[in-house]
């Protein structure tokens, strides 16, 4: 079993999804984050806060490796700064409550 966690700019969720759907990714987690970052050269402290989103699935090796490819291959995002990231992860093990 794979984790994949994906990163993105809040604008670019919809492109986030149909990618997803694409891929036959139908079980996720979404949660809403908000990025920091350093002042750019000529600016001082911090830059404003990014809203942005993180999503996890875990998927099966194969599954997790095509996403991987497609998120690679993913253009048109609303911030060429700023692209879609994905992570991914072996999972060592897996427990649920109840048993």
């Amino acid at each position: 079993m794979k984790l994949v966690v994906i990163m993105y700019l809040e604008e670019d969720q919809q492109a986030v999804r149909r990618l997803l759907t694409r891929e036959g990714v139908e079980v996720f987690s979404e949660v809403g984050v908000r990025g920091h970052g350093r002042g750019a050269p000529g600016w001082y402290g911090d830059v404003a806060p990014y809203r942005s989103g993180m999503l996890m699935a875990f998927l099966p090796p194969e599954r997790a490796d095509a996403l991987m490819e497609a998120i690679r291959g993913c253009e048109g995002c609303q911030d060429a700064g700023h692209p879609i990231r994905a992570w991914q992860m072996d999972v060592e093990r897996s427990v649920a409550s109840g048993g």
